[in-house]
């Protein structure tokens, strides 16, 4: 009898293993799309409707032979361009390769706009990858702004300088100087500035300078994710992070930060599957405007 009790129990740790580790592989490799939409008079109007999608921390991760599940759910949401938002490779595992199956597919299906992020600064290889993704048609924009149009309608698309580059000699708050100055001399007072930037901890940064809406990563969704609490731990924020997904407002500037794809450290993700965001632009109506201010 005591023998058949151990046995049971063995059976149901057994079973309940089995079932963890299911939970766990489908929480690593489904791909969830959060949708979120971005409201503004700055919004011109042609570029009512008009679809970002998100792209951030690959980390080498592949999703399908060629990347071809992650390139399917991109291709089906629509994008009119599409953000890679820093470490598509990782500098623990370099594979350049991995990254290239999906740039090279996700430039048949929109404009891509890139930014790095601290792996791609930190691999020696930063060049390489440069050069790569140039090479097959990606706009790369650390440090630099562009102009997207749409008729006689224009938004402005700026790309983050990367604190990750600057000289290692330099402390914390001397790379956030330089972060800022590049920031101020980058933006247009005029229109719609989008930033794309890797570290959502530096939102402050965004907001004094003046950018509308910004895409960030980063922060892994805060790798394990707790019910009500929100992530567990990000890089560069520590315990229970301030940014780790989603939506945040400071004064007239939104930030997004999208969860990512792949693992660095940590191998695994709990209650935080692989995310794909996407966003819509829409025109903010003056008339509805002028109706909130006058009942307020």
């Amino acid at each position: 009898m005591k023998r058949e009790k151990r046995m049971h129990r063995v059976f149901v740790l057994a079973a309940v293993f089995v079932i963890l580790a299911a939970i766990c592989v489908w929480q690593n490799n489904s791909i969830v799309v959060s949708e979120h939409y971005y409201e503004s008079l700055k919004v011109p109007g042609r570029f009512n409707g008009f679809r970002i999608v998100q792209v951030s921390d690959l980390h080498n991760k592949m999703f399908g032979e060629s990347q071809s599940r992650l390139l399917d759910r991109v291709e089906g949401l629509d994008p009119d361009i599409i953000v890679v938002t820093g470490d598509l490779i990782d500098r623990r595992k370099f594979n350049l390769e991995a990254a290239m199956c999906f740039i090279n597919g996700a430039v048949e299906i929109a404009p891509v706009y890139y930014i790095s992020g601290n792996h791609e600064a930190w691999s020696g290889k930063y060049d390489e990858t440069i050069r790569s993704l140039s090479e097959v048609g990606v706009f790369v924009i650390d440090g630099s702004s562009i102009e997207v149009s749409k008729g006689q309608d224009s938004i402005r698309i700026t790309g983050s300088p990367n604190p990750d580059l600057f000289s290692g000699s330099l402390t914390e708050n001397g790379k956030y100087a330089i972060l800022n100055k590049e920031l101020n001399r980058l933006k247009q007072n005029e229109g719609l500035n989008i930033l794309l930037a890797h570290h959502p901890e530096l939102f402050g940064i965004y907001s004094e300078n003046g950018f509308d809406l910004t895409f960030a990563g980063h922060a892994h969704g805060g790798q394990f994710r707790i019910p009500f609490m929100g992530g567990l731990f990000a890089p560069d924020q520590g315990l229970f992070p301030e940014y780790s997904s989603g939506r945040y407002v400071k004064g007239n500037s939104t930030m997004i930060v999208s969860r990512g794809l792949g693992n660095s450290i940590f191998p695994i993700r709990i209650n935080n599957p692989p995310e794909i965001i996407v966003i819509d632009l829409k025109v903010k109506d003056e008339k509805a405007l002028s109706s909130e201010k006058s009942n307020s």
